[in-house]
């Protein structure tokens, strides 16, 4: 840990103290204790950790903090506070002149945990409502926004979509328009994107209707206009990319503007090598001839190749995939049986476990599996035995009036138990014994070397309890990196040993990510969707998991909960009993049962 580092370091576990409303006298302690060590060599340093005591500037808990990056190359304290800290709010410490005491406010009296929030809280009164806000503060954080969009930064992919919508809604109402479609990284379901891109199919000429859509409120700079592709800046700082095209060119355009340039490129090359050639937004035969494009599918075919999802145009081998008719059939949102990963009250939850289970219900599926945090995590309120027993009460009640209700639906005993440094599974093997399921995470000590991190998840895989490695790199999109370790190895392991590895949904983790989606695909390692929800409304994250499964070229087959809770608990069994669970889980039907959502939202009794 070199000065510099630990200093940073220093300094936003201050930020964060203050954003918790810490005393201002701690915060301040840390806040010097950054500039002390800013100034120190790497040698003094280390000889300031070999001191007995606390030197000048640095206050007893400064000083623990600074030993403790030394000694371990991380800071137990500043991981504490990023988990108890929602992750919309470490987003918000990115927007310019937006301090943590400010947020704080907000959050405290808004309950906004993310950028899209604030943004709405800004344009419509509520921020400067607020007790020592008033309007010049609330525009001004509304240009702080602004600025982090205008400065090209990426935001989370929810973020995007959100303002892709309201863009197409609104280029939808022009009277000119015939239909408007989202595309560019948002809808090949990138993680952070950092800009918008719309196709818009018009009556009469693409340019004229373009110029039209240019006097669109709130366009604050118009890009390249005169044509019938305009690139506008909106006064809150988005970009968009609207190409306007004729109706008989729609489909080529929403397949070129989706992208990836990579992928363009390919097709076009292997459109070359069998006589086509592109010509702005159409296709033409060996002799010149335009072919009709209706679809994106008809271009695909006409150039002898498997339609090719947009989740998978990422230039890597999907146009190889798609001639040798090997793409993978796509898992969807309705192949999903139910989740296992979920909070309740019992932990850091906002919602009791039959919330939890309700709204599950009214998903279509037909179980949720509740993994509140193990004893280790205190911070996120961890469960003690007796909390334990009390809620798998509560559990066997709940499925008990299920049951006697004639529904299609159970509740799992699940926990996220922690990973502790040693690779030891949180809770011993009687209490392990009791629960359905078991998700183990690493919570602390990120600053691991990569051999050490890794050694560590190693150990945990091979405890027959763990069912499910959650959210196995630790990062937190744009606000946290991913912590060292090799993932090649611990997913090919876990694949050995039938660990299934999840694909934690949230929008902020997105982890694993899609990249390591096919590498567990290659070594037939089962892959978890979880939403990691902690309200019913974070059940729909796995709207974005699946685009991203998808993006990973993941089958029902290989996401394990797309199986029955019978199969589910079968597979965690199988280990605890020295099996193999892939060999238990193929006497189950893994991907013919499709959740069907009624009108009324509740599935069918």
């Amino acid at each position: 840990m070199d000065p510099r580092a630990a200093s940073h370091i220093l300094a936003q576990i201050a930020t964060l103290l203050e954003l918790h409303g810490e005393p201002a006298e701690r915060v301040r302690g840390f806040q010097g204790a950054s500039r002390v060590v800013a100034a120190l060599s790497a040698d003094e340093l280390r000889a300031t950790v070999a001191a007995s005591s606390a030197p000048d500037g640095l206050s007893a808990e400064t000083f623990d903090v600074v030993r403790d990056l030394v000694d371990t190359n991380s800071a137990l304290l500043l991981e504490v506070l990023q988990e108890e800290t929602p992750e919309g709010l470490l987003e918000m410490l990115r927007v310019p002149g937006l301090g943590p005491a400010r947020i704080r406010l907000i959050h405290d009296g808004l309950h906004i945990e993310t950028l899209q929030e604030l943004e709405s809280a800004a344009s419509d009164g509520r921020l400067a409502a607020l007790p020592r806000f008033g309007e010049k503060t609330a525009e001004r954080i509304r240009l702080g926004i602004a600025s982090l969009r205008d400065a090209g930064a990426f935001v989370l992919h929810e973020h995007g979509a959100a303002e892709a919508e309201r863009l197409r809604v609104i280029v939808a109402e022009h009277p000119d328009v015939l239909d408007v479609a989202i595309a560019g990284s948002v809808r090949r379901s990138c993680e952070v994107v950092r800009d918008v891109d719309l196709v818009a199919s018009v009556r009469g000429t693409p340019s004229v209707v373009a110029a039209a859509l240019a006097q669109l409120e709130g366009v604050r700079e118009v890009m390249g206009g005169g044509g019938r592709i305009v690139t506008l800046r909106f006064v809150n700082g988005t970009r968009l990319d609207l190409a306007c095209v004729r109706p008989e060119q729609f489909a080529l355009a929403l397949w070129r503007a989706t992208g990836s340039e990579a992928h363009v490129r390919l097709v076009t090359e292997h459109a070359a090598s069998l006589g086509y050639t592109f010509a702005g937004d159409e296709l033409r035969d060996a002799s010149g001839a335009p072919c009709a494009i209706s679809t994106e599918a008809d271009l695909y075919r006409t150039l002898g190749l498997a339609p090719i999802a947009p989740e998978l145009r990422e230039g890597t081998d999907e146009v190889a995939a798609a001639a040798a008719g090997t793409l993978p059939v796509l898992i969807t949102e309705p192949d999903l049986a139910g989740a296992m990963h979920c909070h309740s009250q019992y932990s850091d939850g906002g919602a009791t476990v039959a919330d939890m289970a309700e709204a599950a219900r009214a998903r279509g599926w037909r179980y949720l599996g509740v993994s509140d945090h193990s004893q280790s995590n205190t911070y996120a309120g961890g469960l003690s035995r007796d909390a334990i027993l009390r809620q798998h009460e509560e559990i066997d009640a709940l499925n008990a009036d299920f049951a006697a209700r004639g529904v299609d639906f159970r509740v799992l005993k699940g926990i996220e138990a922690d990973i502790l440094p040693c690779g030891r599974v949180d809770y011993d093997t009687a209490v392990l014994d009791s629960f359905d399921f078991v998700i183990a995470s690493v919570h602390t000590r990120y600053g691991m070397n990569e051999r050490q991190m890794t050694d560590r998840v190693l150990k945990a895989l091979e405890d027959p309890h763990l069912t499910v490695l959650g959210h196995p790199t630790g990062r937190l999109l744009l606000t946290r990196e991913p912590f060292a370790i090799d993932m090649g190895e611990v997913i090919a392991r876990a694949g050995e040993l039938g660990v299934a590895v999840e694909l934690n949904a949230d929008p902020h983790r997105l982890d694993i990510d899609w990249r390591l989606c096919r590498l567990a695909r290659r070594h037939g390692t089962f892959v978890s969707i979880g939403p990691d929800a902690h309200s019913p409304q974070g059940l729909d994250h796995v709207t974005l998991g699946v685009g991203i499964a998808r993006k990973g070229w993941l089958s029902p087959e290989q996401v394990l909960n797309t199986r029955s809770a019978e199969a589910v608990m079968a597979f965690a069994r199988a280990r605890r009993e020295g099996r193999h669970p892939a060999d238990v889980i193929a006497a189950y039907d893994s991907a013919t049962a499709r959740c069907e959502v009624p009108a009324d939202g509740v599935t069918a009794l």
